[in-house]
């Protein structure tokens, strides 16, 4: 007799593959505006983007992550909360830090958040 086996949430991966963990399911964004910075807490430790704010507009100027953390799927994750938080109160966005100008020139789905004459 056979046993039927119920195979859920497997991720089947290529060799060329690289398998992201979705890390902004288990965390919050906290906006903590006393020390311009958004902030989470990872594996205990605090991973934060550094901002300064002017006219409609926040400048983000620095992404730090702490060590340990696996940074290519955490790093995306996080960028895209803090964006998605930003949008959420209207504000436009000028990256100043180069990993988070990257991050937006190959996900163009932001672009609409850059003030006008902003290229990147």
């Amino acid at each position: 007799m056979y046993a039927k086996l119920q195979l859920k949430n497997i991720v089947i991966l290529n060799k060329d593959q690289k398998l992201k963990s979705n890390y902004m399911n288990e965390v919050e964004i906290n906006d903590n505006s006393f020390l311009r910075q958004f902030e989470t807490t990872v594996q205990g430790h605090l991973a934060k983007i550094e901002y300064s704010s002017q006219e409609r507009k926040v400048f983000l100027t620095k992404l730090v992550i702490p060590e340990g953390v696996s940074k290519e799927g955490f790093k995306e994750d996080f960028i895209k909360a803090v964006l998605n938080t930003i949008q959420e109160k209207n504000l436009r966005v000028v990256p100043t830090s180069p990993e988070i100008a990257g991050f937006l020139r190959k996900n163009r789905q932001y672009k609409g958040m850059l003030p006008i004459g902003i290229r990147i």
